[in-house]
């Protein structure tokens, strides 16, 4: 039986050490929230927050996480970064598909949190990783700028 901590609350499974978080949080926990992308860490979909670090959860043993804060887009509500990247993404209506959006927003919630006001270089650079096939580049830039200046302000 591996013990979790996901979003806060402690969740108890009986998965292989080696299973995939991501497969854990989708198919054990149904937090269906963390996507499968390319399975190989290379396009973001997965991305979670382990220890509030973006992880990415399709390459990570959920040994590896057992005893670590996890987070997930379902707790981002609960987290006031979180409120306010979800709050600017839709505001700048950042989806189109919204298939890559979840990790796009949890590897955005990970760079505000070490980078209050990040310069479009460091938004670009932490970015980088998260692949987003219908190009919303732009506008997922406009709204990590957004979050960050409404967070400046008090989170208003």
């Amino acid at each position: 039986m591996t013990r979790l901590q996901v979003n806060g609350q402690t969740k108890e499974v009986s998965v292989p050490d080696d299973m995939p978080l991501l497969w854990v949080l989708r198919d054990e926990l149904g937090m269906t929230g963390t996507k499968f992308g390319c399975g190989m860490a290379l396009c973001g979909a997965c991305t979670t927050h382990l220890d509030g670090q973006p992880t990415r959860a399709c390459v990570t043993p959920v040994s590896a996480a057992a005893g670590r804060a996890i987070g997930t887009i379902e707790g981002m509500e609960a987290d006031p970064v979180g409120r306010s990247v979800q709050r600017a993404w839709v505001e700048n209506n950042v989806a189109q598909c919204g298939y890559c959006q979840a990790g796009q927003i949890m590897t955005a919630v990970g760079l505000l949190k070490t980078t209050p006001a990040p310069t479009e270089q460091q938004i670009d650079e932490a970015m980088s990783g998260n692949i987003c096939r219908c190009g919303t580049y732009p506008r997922i830039r406009a709204a990590i700028k957004q979050a960050a200046a409404q967070l400046a302000q008090g989170g208003k």
